[in-house]
């Protein structure tokens, strides 16, 4: 959020400015209002005040975070930062919920709820601007972007549901396969029958890939494909496959894996490496895939909108920088 902020501008004449607003529906048909906004200092102290009739701000975040929670329960403090300009801004949000602790769950359960999946190497802004500029620079045959891609893998640790999609990600998927066995095992306990989830999985794998059929190693090590009704037996390793098709592959196995239902699923760039089939054909794709999540998808493609009616298309106009 600090990286957010960084490169948030409060107008001179401001006190205050909205970044966000959200309305949503929760599972009870309530709807429950948010308003992320920036703000100075001067504004937090026409909300709130001491025993003294003024807040005492240098006393720290945690001071002001207790101030902030005693207006009604309608604002919470997040957090502050400077910005470009060296100007100290605060984080607030204002919620519809009658109390903080109505809040609370509220937020964890909707933080639960929402994922991001792009290209890892799009520019994110929750990273810190060095980290950014890392990614176009080199330095003596060494390429700064690593440090742009260990950064990227710390920050999948701490954002759970982020997710690049880029290469087929191998250890996912075995692990999915294991996960199947598992399955099939626990039910053989229970029952005294194997289940069927580990054939399943990969016939489900299988339909993605149009001619290519997938086989996990019998160490259960990593995996290889081959064409459908090759009698030669001739293997294929992950990179003989196209980018399109590792996308595909990829994409599925994040949404099985990590059982994404009901939830938003935001992704950016979906159309990047697939054939201009593949993209019209990839709404259908997340449909079937996984029908109860709401899918928010940026993109560039043509192909793409063609596959949805108007209704469900935002063309955003082009804001270029003058």
């Amino acid at each position: 959020m600090v990286n957010v902020l960084h490169r948030c501008q409060l107008e001179d004449e401001l006190e205050q400015k909205t970044l966000a607003m959200f309305e949503i529906l929760t599972d009870n048909r309530e709807e429950v209002k948010l308003d992320f906004f920036i703000c100075r200092y001067a504004y937090i102290k026409d909300l709130v005040s001491d025993l003294d009739g003024q807040l005492v701000y240098h006393l720290g975040d945690v001071y002001i975070k207790g101030c902030v929670s005693d207006l009604d329960g309608q604002f919470v403090y997040l957090c502050r930062a400077n910005n470009q300009k060296n100007q100290e801004i605060f984080l607030l949000c204002k919620f519809s919920q009658a109390t903080q602790e109505e809040f609370q769950l509220f937020m964890k359960e909707l933080s639960s709820k929402i994922f991001l999946a792009a290209p890892s190497t799009q520019v994110f802004i929750f990273l810190p601007k060095a980290t950014n500029k890392s990614l176009f620079q080199i330095n003596q045959g060494n390429p700064d972007s690593s440090n742009y891609y260990l950064a990227m893998t710390d920050v999948k640790k701490k954002l759970s549901n982020l997710f690049t999609y880029d290469f087929l990600p191998v250890e996912l998927l075995i692990n999915y396969f294991i996960m199947a066995r598992d399955q099939d095992f626990a039910q053989a306990i229970e029952t005294g029958k194997y289940g069927n989830n580990y054939q399943l999985i990969r016939q489900n794998l299988n339909s993605i890939l149009s001619d290519k059929e997938i086989n996990l190693d019998k160490d259960i090590s990593g995996i290889t494909f081959k064409f459908k009704g090759d009698t030669n037996g001739e293997e294929l390793y992950p990179e003989d496959l196209s980018h399109g098709e590792l996308k595909r592959l990829s994409i599925y196995l994040w949404l099985k894996y990590r059982r994404i239902k009901d939830a938003i699923v935001l992704m950016d760039e979906i159309e990047i490496a697939l054939h201009p089939d593949w993209q019209y054909r990839i709404i259908e794709d997340l449909q079937e895939w996984e029908p109860s999540n709401q899918y928010i998808l940026a993109t560039h493609s043509y192909e793409l909108c063609q596959a949805l009616t108007p209704a469900h298309v935002k063309e955003i106009e082009p804001k270029l920088l003058k």
